[in-house]
C-alpha cells in the first residue's frame, strides 16, 4: 500500500512537470472595441455611417461595403443630448454665443413693451448643476423698438457683437446692436432702401473694412428672382443699397437660408439653384456686392417637395472649409463638404440615424475645428411624433466618417405633435432654425418645445467628442429635459 501511494505521487509530479515542458494553452485575451464603453449606450444614441449604417452592426457595415477606420479624429466617443428651457416663449429662434460664456436667443414679446427679447442664457455652458444657469431678457434700451414679426439675432464671432435685426411688416428693416453683453444698446438705424423686406438673414466675417473690424452683409427676400443683399463697413451704422444676392438672371427665388462668413473673408449662402432646381451655394468674395452659384451634388438625393424646401443650410469651419445640408426628396438630411470654397464637392451623404424616420425638416448645420461639425433637424419617428435630432461628425473628410446622433428629448416628451410639423411652419419653429458651437467645442441648437407653449430651447451633447481642438471629450454637463420648462 505504502509503494502503491508512492508511485500514485511519482505519476502526479510526472504529469505536472509534463505540463510545464509540453504544449501550453493559449490564453486568449479579447480586446474592447470602439463602441465598448464604461457604460450602456443610451437608448437615444446612434452610432453610423452615412446612408444610415448602423456602425454597431457588422453584417450592416460588411453589406455597406464600409471600411472602417475608427482611428484619429474618427474614434466614437460616449455621447447623450439634452436639452434646456430658456423659459420664455420663441419664434424662428436664432442663436449666439460670446467669448464670455453667455448664449443669446429670440424671443418673441417678451422684451419691454411687447417688443422682442434678446434672451441672455448664462452659466449654462460651463454649468455643473442645473440650477448654475439663468435666462433672461437682456434688451431694456430707453426707447424698445415696437415687437416685429420676423425677430432675428446675430453675435458676430469676431467682436462679441450682438446684432438685433427687426423687419416690421413687411415695410423694412431696423438694426441696433451691443458690445456689452446686452447692457445698453444703440440707436435702431434702418437697414434697408427700396425692396418690401421678409425672411432677413445676416452674417459677418473679417473682410477688409474701414470703420470696424468686420464686414456685415444681410439678404432678404425683397419679392424678386432672387434673394436681395445689402452691406454695412462701420458695423452695421449705415448700410448699402441693396444688390442681387446671386448673379444676374438667376431665377432662384427669393428664400435664402442663414448666411455665414468665413474667417477669408468671403460670405455664403444657400438656397435654390440658378435654374430653379436643386440646391447651391452662392458666395461672395467681395462682401455682398456679387455672388457665384456653386450647386450641390443633389442628383442623388433629389430636394424636398415641401413648403420649407426652398433651402440648402451652410456652414463654415475654422479653417474655411464649406459644409452644406440640405432635405431629399424623401425628406432625409443630406450633407456634403467642399475643401475649396465651395468650387468642388464631396459626394452626397445621407445622415439620418438608423432609426425608422418617417420623414424630417427644418435642417440647419454649425461648424467649429477644420472637418468638425454639427447638425440639426427634427424627427417624425411616427404618428406625427416630432422630435429634436443633433448629429455629430468629427472627422467627416473620412472615406467613411462616422456620425453620432442623438435625440435630444425623451419619447415620451415630444416637441410637437401636430400633422406634417416639420414640413410647414409650425408652432414657435416658425421658419427656421439656428445653431452655433462654442468655445469648448459644444453645439448648441436653439429650437422651440411647441408641445410645451412654444418655449424656446437650447439643446446640445451632455457628453461627447469636442468640436474644437485636439480630439477628445467634452467636460460632462447635467441632463436637462422637462425639469428645466416653465
Amino acid at each position: 500500500m505504502r509503494r502503491a501511494s508512492a508511485l500514485l505521487i511519482v505519476f502526479m509530479m510526472t504529469s505536472s512537470l509534463a505540463g510545464c515542458f509540453g504544449s501550453e494553452e493559449e490564453e486568449i485575451i479579447i480586446e474592447p472595441g470602439p463602441f465598448d464603453f464604461d457604460r450602456d449606450i443610451p437608448s437615444t444614441t446612434w452610432y453610423h455611417y452615412p446612408g444610415g449604417i448602423n456602425a454597431l452592426n457588422d453584417s450592416a457595415v460588411l453589406e455597406g461595403n464600409i471600411t472602417v477606420n475608427l482611428t484619429e479624429n474618427n474614434i466614437p466617443f460616449w455621447t447623450q443630448g439634452s436639452y434646456y428651457s430658456i423659459g420664455m416663449s420663441t419664434f424662428e429662434p436664432t442663436i449666439g454665443i460670446t467669448s464670455n460664456d453667455n448664449l443669446y436667443i429670440s424671443s418673441w414679446g417678451n422684451g419691454p413693451a411687447g417688443s422682442t427679447a434678446i434672451v441672455q442664457c448664462s452659466g449654462l455652458i460651463t454649468m455643473s448643476n442645473l440650477s448654475d444657469y439663468s435666462c433672461v431678457n437682456t434688451y431694456d434700451p430707453i426707447l424698445p423698438v415696437p415687437n416685429s414679426n420676423d425677430p432675428y439675432v446675430y453675435v458676430d464671432k469676431w467682436t462679441d457683437r450682438i446684432m438685433k435685426f427687426d423687419m416690421h411688416a413687411l415695410l423694412g428693416m431696423t438694426v441696433e446692436w451691443s458690445d456689452n453683453e446686452g447692457a445698453s444698446w444703440s440707436p435702431p438705424t434702418p437697414a434697408t432702401s427700396y425692396s418690401v423686406q421678409d425672411h432677413q438673414t445676416i452674417g459677418s466675417a473679417p473682410y477688409p473694412a474701414a470703420l470696424h473690424p468686420t464686414t456685415w452683409v444681410f439678404c432678404i427676400n425683397g419679392n424678386w428672382e432672387a434673394p436681395l443683399c445689402s452691406t454695412s463697413f462701420d458695423g452695421g451704422n449705415t448700410w448699402s443699397p441693396e444688390v442681387p444676392g446671386a448673379p444676374l438672371g438667376c431665377n432662384s427665388g427669393g428664400l435664402s437660408a442663414h448666411i455665414e462668413g468665413a474667417e477669408n473673408g468671403n460670405f455664403y449662402r444657400g438656397n435654390v439653384g440658378c435654374s430653379g432646381s436643386g440646391y447651391s451655394i452662392y458666395r461672395s468674395t467681395d462682401g455682398g456686392f456679387t455672388w457665384t452659384e456653386h450647386p450641390l451634388p443633389t442628383e442623388d438625393s433629389g430636394t424636398a417637395d415641401t413648403w420649407n424646401f426652398e433651402e440648402a443650410q451652410v456652414a463654415i469651419d475654422d479653417e474655411n472649409n464649406v459644409h452644406a445640408m440640405w432635405m431629399g426628396l424623401d425628406n432625409m438630411p443630406y450633407y456634403a463638404n467642399s475643401q475649396d470654397n465651395g468650387n468642388s464637392w464631396s459626394k452626397a451623404m445621407m445622415i439620418a440615424p438608423p432609426i425608422d424616420l418617417v420623414g424630417t425638416g427644418f435642417p440647419v448645420v454649425t461648424a467649429g475645428g477644420g472637418g468638425k461639425v454639427a447638425f440639426g433637424y427634427v424627427g417624425d419617428t411616427g404618428n406625427d411624433s416630432w422630435n429634436g435630432y443633433l448629429t455629430v461628425s468629427t472627422d467627416v473628410f473620412n472615406e467613411n466618417p462616422l456620425f453620432t446622433t442623438v435625440q435630444i428629448n425623451a419619447d415620451d416628451d415630444p416637441l410637437d405633435t401636430t400633422e406634417d410639423c416639420g414640413y410647414n411652419r409650425c408652432g414657435g419653429l416658425g421658419d427656421f432654425l439656428d445653431m452655433s458651437v462654442d468655445q469648448y467645442g459644444r453645439p448648441w441648437f436653439g429650437l422651440s418645445h411647441n408641445s410645451a407653449g412654444d418655449i424656446g430651447i437650447f439643446a446640445t451633447i451632455t457628453e461627447g467628442p469636442s468640436l474644437r481642438g485636439m480630439h477628445g471629450p467634452l467636460m460632462a454637463m447635467p441632463v436637462g429635459g422637462p425639469d428645466t420648462l416653465p
